[in-house]
């Protein structure tokens, strides 16, 4: 019995010195490609995605991108994440070349577990659906169809914070902005007003998002399989609403233009057929996904430095002021009223600069092509960061002063400052985006100022940006009726 286990373990050992050398020679030949970009591509698998992520929970996620930029190169270097090969590319340059070749030299590229998440997807892949859907998406967000908007956003504003903001001594505003965009988001695409039915996809939405882009181990209690089961119960809850609008459609209770829902449940493709059922569901995932999460970042953030900064806040609320005084009781915002909001936006602007909400994206390579002097091979992974400009001393003096002026005018240097991306590929909500953030900003300044709570509070990257605690902040209510 003793000489069998011997032989077993041997075995198994001399298996798993198999599997170890097939991984490396498996990584290795994946980088064994002349003139490559320099830098590191750590452990087979593994490479340096943990470094990638730990720069993020430390607080600190620019530093992954800077320390490779100064060890290698200033315009691209080599790493792996994911299991993948990527090439980095670095600064307003590498920026304009990614978001002017795409569809071109590069296409976008999502990690394996967005799929496992969208099943629906499987059936083409995340690349073709997200092409799918940019051509559904611009009669409902170019600023021209926006405007008629503009007064349902204040109006969800203003019951926003009468149910979470009023008689409150504090609050935490990162869970809070969230439920705004959240509510916002479900009226604005289906047409779902109810707080209590918005309410019944709020945790398993947070789920699904923190979940959808960790490390893809589907075993129970991994925040990978709570995306899965997450998904599940949204997709059952979105198939009640499209069956229901497909009845009213029917009965003339629901028109066609009323919200994306009911478009996409109208649209046919070029051979006269429609979507199915699942295929929208998820569709309006991602939108609801898109539509809330970065912006509920970015008032986060916002809040946050009003806290810190006293004269900034004194500025956004005389800009805010002059247009509610304009108003006659009862009256909502109206698009006029957004274009005032110059200072307010500029300061959203600046706070996109320094926490941008989604720090880069990937892309894939179609073809083999040069880069700055290198070979990048055709399949390997393109990565586009924020931060290699945003906080870059050769793009924006003092980088880590708040500076709302830094907007005005021309604004910053073509490809530098690119929190929407850039190119085909730009954010498609970004003007949707500007709209909800002011709509808040408005209904906040007018009611209160706020102190920080925690004044050291830790931000997070996970890979979003967070404050740890979700910033609780202390509210001291202005004395006039708004």
């Amino acid at each position: 019995m003793e000489l069998f286990f011997c032989y077993f373990f041997l075995g198994f050992f001399l298996l798993v010195l198999l599997l170890l050398q097939i991984l490396f020679y498996k990584h290795r030949s994946l980088f064994s490609s002349t003139n490559l970009p320099p830098g590191k591509t750590g452990w087979p698998l593994v490479g340096e995605t943990l470094e990638f992520l730990s720069t993020g929970w430390k607080g600190h996620p620019e530093k992954f991108v800077f320390d490779r930029m100064v060890k290698y190169s200033q315009e691209c270097f080599k790493t792996s994440i994911l299991g993948e090969p990527v090439a980095y590319f670095c600064g307003p340059t590498g920026n304009k070349f990614l978001f002017s070749n795409e569809n071109k030299l590069v296409t976008t590229w999502w990690p394996e577990a967005v799929n496992k998440v969208f099943p629906s997807s499987l059936q083409t892949n995340s690349r073709e659906e997200s092409t799918k859907m940019r051509k559904l998406l611009p009669q409902f967000l170019k600023a021209e169809a926006l405007q008629r908007y503009v007064g349902i956003m204040d109006t969800i504003a203003q019951r926003h914070f009468a149910s979470g903001w009023e008689n409150k001594d504090d609050v935490i505003v990162f869970p809070l902005a969230k439920r705004y965009t959240f509510w916002l988001a479900c009226h604005i695409f289906l047409s779902v007003e109810d707080p209590t039915h918005v309410a019944r996809f709020a945790d398993p939405f947070r789920l699904l998002v923190s979940g959808v882009i960790s490390i893809p181990v589907n075993f129970p209690g991994t925040p990978f399989n709570k995306a899965i089961k997450a998904a599940e119960f949204i997709r059952k809850e979105l198939i009640l609403i499209i069956n229901q609008r497909k009845i009213d459609l029917a009965d003339n209770k629901a028109t066609p233009t009323q919200d994306i829902l009911s478009h996409m449940l109208t649209k046919t493709d070029e051979n006269g057929k429609h979507m199915n059922e699942m295929d929208i569901a998820d569709k309006i995932l991602g939108l609801l996904i898109g539509g809330h999460d970065t912006a509920s970042i970015v008032i986060t953030f916002i809040v946050k430095y009003l806290a810190e900064l006293p004269h900034v806040y004194n500025a956004v609320y005389e800009e805010q002021m002059e247009i509610a005084k304009s108003k006659t009781a009862g009256e909502l915002l109206t698009w006029e009223d957004m274009q005032k909001m110059k200072y307010s936006w500029n300061v959203a602007c600046e706070v996109m600069r320094l926490i941008p909400p989604l720090q880069g994206a990937f892309r894939e390579a179609m073809a083999d092509f040069k880069y700055a002097g290198f070979n990048i091979p055709k399949g390997w992974k393109l990565y586009w960061s924020a931060y290699s400009t945003h906080r870059n001393p050769q793009y924006f003096t003092e980088p880590d002063k708040f500076d709302p002026s830094r907007f005005e005018r021309s604004g910053p240097a073509p490809y530098t400052y690119v929190p929407f991306g850039g190119g085909p590929r730009m954010c498609p909500g970004k003007e949707y985006a500007r709209l909800e953030i002011l709509a808040f900003m408005h209904n906040l300044v007018k009611r209160y100022k706020f102190e920080k709570i925690i004044l050291d509070e830790k931000i997070i990257a996970n890979p979003f940006p967070k404050p740890e605690k979700g910033l609780p902040i202390r509210l001291i209510p202005h004395n006039v009726k708004v």
